[in-house]
Formats: C-alpha cells, structure tokens, sequence
C-alpha cells in the first residue's frame, strides 16, 4: 500500500538533494532573517530615510554657506556672530551671560 503511493511521485521528487534544495530554497525565501520579502522592503524604507535625510543635509550645507558668504562680506555682522555664538568681547568690556530660568520641579 504505502510503495504504491511513493511509486506515484515522480522520481525527481523522490530524490533527497532535491528535496534539500527545495526546503532550503522555501527556508530562504520565507522564514530566514534576510528573506527576500523583508529585506525587500526593509532596504526601501531605509532607502527612503535616507534620502530624507540626504535633502536635510544638502539643505543645511546651502545654508551654512549662505551665512559663510554673508560673514565674509560683512565685518558688523562677522562681529555680532562671534559675540553671539562664541561669546567674544573687546578688551575693555566686561561680560555678564545670563541664563534663562529652569524650570521649577513639580512634586
């Protein structure tokens, strides 16, 4: 009864490396970590963040060197940057940073 039904299959399906190949290949295919489904997808999101993430950058050089060209042609205003950011003085002034309040803890 049961050498019957085997008989049935074709012979290629009764051989054990191809058997092996074909699990491996369903294996690969649907339950490995890097299956070709997920990663599919999974590199097209990574794809897309990256690209956002390119504009922002390429939006923050053109800026930068707007505000570098603007600095190197105006003195007032290279001036008020360095005592802005860097916290620059003359020789005969005196500097008092004050700093903005924290917030109260609430208990």
């Amino acid at each position: 009864m049961a050498s019957s039904i085997i008989e049935k299959i074709p012979p290629i399906c009764r051989n054990k490396y191809f058997l092996c190949t074909v699990v491996f290949a369903v294996w690969m295919v649907f339950f490995d970590d890097r299956d070709i489904i997920t990663t599919h997808f999974r590199y097209k999101k990574e794809l897309h963040d990256l690209e956002k993430s390119k504009a922002y950058y390429l939006d923050q050089i053109a800026e930068t060197k707007q505000e570098l060209s603007k600095l190197q042609s105006d003195p007032a205003l290279l001036e008020k940057y360095a005592r802005e950011k860097y916290r620059m003085k003359r020789d005969n002034e005196d500097l008092y940073i004050v700093a903005p309040p924290r917030p109260t803890e609430k208990k």
